[in-house]
């Protein structure tokens, strides 16, 4: 794990997501070779507790199982992953990301067609990357969130237990240099730091209108007090990039001196080349927002090579800004 202190990380958002469809094989490989430093595992549980690796509870923003499975979607009609067994998600394709129109969410990248490509479980993906690293000779780890764990337990499922159980399989439960996790539930972040795993944990940060965890003030969270809580059981934040700054985008938020005066690791989300924030007219323009003037520790980016440019030219062992 770097430092604080160290050259910033880079965290391939779903895999290759700004060239290949979200959270596939082919995707991971390509994050791999592009140059990622941790590749992100988005988990949920299937109805026999297999983690999968998914970036929604649902299926039908990037499968086609309203075609396979007409019938199987609830009251609000959408279809679960935690309805389905492994087997039964193992039918279906996965594609690029879609409106619930049919129409690509970002219209430049791959198209939205079927090439057989499939959900992997998180065991599958352990082992793809573990086999590259085994060939290549490199040490690329994982960053795993545990999605929505309120919703899953009240089906019956426990995601943390799960997830620890997959990793001691793969002798990844005690390698902090290698394993990230991730939560934007508090409990379950608690949960996993009672238990002193050693791996570094990451509060996400979600905007409230979102109503991402019900009963969660992310706004206070933000908060000096916010934070020294989270401190208390979390190595890291992940916030929204915007939260790192002032409403204009112009001036930096306090949030960064906070967190970083409680050593708290920062990793914002998400770069997209494709959707400039704080008004940044140019992608390094924005990664010069967060890598020289908010100093952050890591970032997730759906463009790994660019964004390893990025850091491999302007930024320094240290973390410092090169001439």
């Amino acid at each position: 794990m770097t430092s604080a202190r160290g050259r910033p990380i880079v965290i391939a958002h779903r895999a290759a997501s700004g060239y290949l469809p979200e959270h596939t094989l082919p995707g991971v490989v390509a994050a791999y070779l592009l140059g990622a430093d941790y590749i992100e595992q988005d988990v949920v549980l299937t109805s026999d507790s297999i983690p999968i690796v998914l970036h929604d509870i649902y299926l039908d923003s990037t499968t086609d199982v309203a075609t396979v499975f007409p019938a199987r979607c609830r009251d609000d009609g959408r279809y679960y992953a935690m309805d389905f067994t492994l087997a039964e998600i193992k039918q279906l394709e996965v594609v690029e990301r879609r409106q619930a129109n049919g129409d690509a969410v970002f219209p430049d990248r791959f198209p939205v067609v079927n090439l057989g490509l499939r959900i992997p479980t998180l065991s599958e993906e352990i082992n793809l990357i573990e086999g590259l690293n085994r060939t290549r000779q490199q040490s690329i780890g994982f960053y795993i969130e545990l999605k929505a764990p309120r919703l899953h337990k009240a089906a019956g499922l426990d995601i943390a237990g799960v997830l620890l159980d997959v990793l001691a399989r793969h002798g990844l439960h005690d390698k902090p240099d290698r394993v990230y996790l991730q939560c934007f539930d508090p409990d379950t972040l608690r949960r996993l730091a009672e238990q002193s795993l050693g791996l570094p944990l990451v509060q996400l940060i979600a905007d409230n209108d979102w109503q991402e965890t019900p009963g969660v003030d992310y706004d206070d969270m933000q908060t000096p007090q916010g934070l020294a809580q989270v401190a208390e059981y979390a190595d890291g934040i992940g916030p929204w990039i915007p939260q790192l700054f002032s409403t204009d985008g112009l001036a930096l938020s306090p949030l960064a001196t906070h967190a970083r005066a409680l050593e708290l690791a920062i990793h914002p989300y998400t770069l997209r080349a494709d959707e400039l924030l704080l008004g940044a007219p140019t992608f390094d323009a924005l990664q010069a927002r967060l890598f020289i003037d908010a100093r952050v520790d890591g970032a997730f980016t759906d463009f790994v090579d660019l964004t390893r440019k990025f850091i491999d030219t302007h930024i320094s062992q240290n973390g410092d800004q090169t001439p």
